[in-house]
């Protein structure tokens, strides 16, 4: 049985002729198979066994194929991959031997070491300057090893101060960095660059670069510069007026110029290169006189120091003190030291001169400032006598004039019949034009010496603008043309009198000048300013003429009477707007009028407070029920005033003194409403010492104004923090009755 089995494929290949066809050989399969069927079908039952192990042997048949097949196809791939590890083989060499061809051919030696620093490869350039050593560079030498090796040869050039061992050290701290650069010496006078660069897989490439002929020709080449520069120094020094020496470390004369031997008279034959410098100071000793407090030992001892941290100077005398000169030494960067010698004769003649001039010129110009302070303290006494005449100007004539403007106020008031108010009238007028004449020559005396009081403050111009029109548009009327006031809603920051008696000065002259047509006020916004303009159709003026306008006693005009006015009125203006920093401009032309213009600085519009208008001075016949004290040591001043107050229905006290007008309210009692308090009261307390002093004794709050006619700054401010309030004599029965208005409430 098993021979049949296995003698069966051969039987059936027997059994297919070569020369079948494909159908034919088909044919005969299929009755084989059925062949096979049948004979297994009619086997006996026990014969089951031996086909079950005919199948496992065909299983296994295929299975042992299938392995084959797979070592075969793996036995294919082990071929190839030890085909291509061969042509790596191959190239990997080629590449080596390329690699080694190539590096061979650079002119450069060159080594290459692993990232273990083990030596990889190197051509034959490499260290053929330490010929005794090129045989042991092998590859795997570590580069310890190899710098050991290097430091070993006799043909390495190792640095001055360094040791072979400091070498090594060198090297290795250097080979830590990723790129470097080094120059080193070898024997015979040679010299390689050394280059070292980290790859980027950590390897270390070595380049050495002969450049014994690139510094050869450096030294040569520094060498002609040296010279060079040795020669334009020696053109240098001897065109320079110094005489220059130029020491070396070692203390040797290497540069000097002819200056120096002319200066120090050494002859020329004794300057000379490597000349000591001890022989130098030798000469200098006995040459020249040093101060006693920096003799020549001093320069010694800085030339011999060891650092020379700073300059060395020093003046000396040559020839028994006919000639100066100046001694400068500096060190110079390679140890040696410069020293300049300056012959500094004519300088010290010169500062000994201008010494000699200064203390000369002191002295005039310490007589000349005694002479100026002694004229400084006369104008200054000049001056305040000049003040002192004017306060008491101010207070001497302002009193009888004050006297007698309220006795003519009083008389008017009684006298009934028309010629006699009229001739009552004109004498008031008098007074007020005499009262104005004398307020002129005071206020242009105060602008002078500085002593007019103001009061900077936002003033509005409309009440300003008012008062002036019912104070001017008479006096305009009756000459016969028209004056126009313009409303005026602005507020301007200014001192309130001298704006007002500024304006009424410009309107003043304004109607004095024009004979017909008509005077205009108008006030003009600018940004933050308003231009206030006085035109008038006047007879114009000059161009000749209007700087004079503004200097006293100086009138166009000089037919009129000193009743019209002493000149003063636009100097007046002058001035004060100056004080005041206003501009101040005049457009005019003879035949075509005149503009006058004052710029002043401006305020917001929406405080109406600013707005508000005095109040009207109150009628006499409504201030009744009150009581006022007056204290003023003029008599006539008191009567005129009590006699116009008592008019009005008010009750009077009087008293000449502050100290009386204390102990009439101690020993009375009285409580007035109103205290009119002179600020001159003779020997004893002024009025605003005797004001304080009443504050403690009238716990109502009174009204309290003080009576002067100072007009000085001081006094205002001192005035104000008392809350004072000034009147400046001659004082008006209009005056009077605002203050009764405003204080009393009435």
């Amino acid at each position: 049985m098993t021979g049949a089995r296995t003698d069966l494929p051969t039987d059936v290949e027997r059994m297919m002729a070569p020369g079948d066809s494909p159908d034919r050989r088909h044919e005969k399969l299929v009755r084989i198979t059925q062949a096979l069927i049948r004979h297994v079908e009619d086997l006996p039952e026990d014969s089951g066994a031996g086909y079950a192990q005919f199948q496992r042997a065909a299983v296994l048949e295929d299975k042992v194929r299938a392995r084959t097949r797979d070592l075969e196809r793996a036995l294919d791939l082990l071929n190839a991959s030890n085909a291509q590890l061969a042509d790596a083989f191959r190239e990997k060499e080629l590449a080596r031997q390329n690699l080694s061809a190539a590096i061979e051919t650079i002119q450069e030696g060159f080594a290459l070491f692993d990232p273990q620093d083990r030596l990889i490869l190197c051509n034959a350039r490499f260290n053929a300057l330490l010929p005794d050593i090129v045989d042991r560079l092998r590859p795997g030498l570590g580069f310890d090893d190899y710098l050991h090796l290097v430091a070993s040869s006799r043909h390495l050039v190792i640095p001055p101060g360094m040791t072979r061992d400091g070498w090594i050290e060198m090297r290795k701290k250097r080979h830590s960095e990723r790129h470097f650069i080094l120059t080193q010496g070898m024997a015979d006078g040679r010299w390689v660059q050394v280059s070292e660069q980290r790859t980027s897989d950590g390897s270390t490439a070595i380049l050495q670069t002969d450049v014994t002929d690139l510094i050869l020709s450096e030294r040569a080449e520094r060498g002609r510069l040296l010279d060079d520069q040795t020669a334009v120094l020696q053109a240098t020094l001897d065109h320079v007026p110094l005489g220059v020496c130029i020491f070396d470390a070692r203390l040797r004369l290497i540069g000097w110029n002819a200056r120096l031997g002319e200066m120090l008279a050494i002859p020329r034959a004794r300057l000379r290169a490597g000349l000591l410098v001890d022989d130098l100071l030798h000469h200098l000793r006995a040459q020249l006189s040093f101060p006693t407090h920096q003799g020549v030992n001093r320069l010694v001892d800085w030339v011999r120091s060891v650092r020379r941290k700073d300059s060395f100077k020093v003046e000396v005398t040559r020839d028994g003190g006919g000639r100066a000169l100046a001694i400068y030494a500096q060190e110079i960067p390679d140890g040696g030291f410069v020293m300049s010698i300056d012959d500094i004769t004519e300088e010290r003649n010169t500062m000994l001169a201008i010494r000699r001039a200064n203390e000369t010129l002191e002295a005039r110009v310490i007589e000349r400032t005694l002479e100026l302070q002694d004229a400084l303290a006369s104008a200054e006494r000049a001056n305040a006598s000049r003040i002192r005449f004017v306060a008491a100007v101010g207070h001497d004539l302002m009193q009888p004039l004050s006297a007698a403007t309220l006795y003519v106020g009083s008389l008017i008031e009684d006298v009934a019949p028309p010629q006699q108010r009229a001739k009552l009238e004109n004498v008031q007028r008098s007074l007020d034009s005499v009262s104005g004449l004398l307020g002129a020559l005071l206020d242009i005396s105060r602008l002078e010496v500085g002593q007019a009081a103001l009061t900077i403050e936002p003033i509005s111009l409309r009440p300003l603008f008012d008062q002036l029109r019912d104070e001017f548009t008479p006096v305009a009327e009756a000459k016969g043309i028209e004056l126009i006031i313009r409303p005026a809603h602005a507020t301007v920051v200014s001192d309130r009198i001298y704006l007002r008696r500024i304006l009424a000065n410009l309107i003043s002259n304004a109607i004095r000048y024009t004979d017909r047509g008509r005077v205009l006020v108008t006030a003009r916004r600018r940004p933050d300013r308003q231009l206030i303009q006085v035109r008038d159709t006047g007879r114009g003026i000059a161009a000749g003429d209007q700087q004079d306008i503004f200097k006293e006693f100086k009138r166009l005009d000089a037919k009129a009477s000193a009743a019209e006015g002493l000149g003063l009125g636009l100097a007046i203006v002058e001035r004060a707007a100056s004080l005041l920093g206003h501009r101040l401009d005049l457009r005019s032309a003879p035949g075509c009028g005149s503009t006058f213009s004052v710029e002043l600085a401006s305020t917001r519009q929406g405080d109406h407070r600013l707005h508000r208008s005095a109040p009207a001075p109150a009628a006499p016949d409504e201030i009744i029920d009150m009581t006022a004290l007056i204290v003023e040591n003029d008599a006539e001043v008191t009567l005129a005033l009590s006699q116009l107050l008592e008019q009005w229905g008010i009750n009077v006290l009087d008293v000449p003194s502050g100290e009386d007008a204390l102990a009439l309210l101690r020993d009375t009692g009285v409580e007035p409403d109103l205290c009119l308090v002179d600020y001159r009261l003779g020997a004893g307390m002024d009025g605003l010492a005797c004001l304080a002093a009443m504050e403690p004794l009238l716990p109502g709050r009174p009204a309290k104004c003080l009576m002067t006619a100072e007009r000085s700054e001081a006094l205002a401010q001192q005035a104000a923090r008392q809350s004072v309030e000034l009147l400046y004599k001659p004082i008006t029965p209009e005056t009077l009755a605002r203050v009764a208005y405003k204080f009393l409430n009435i």
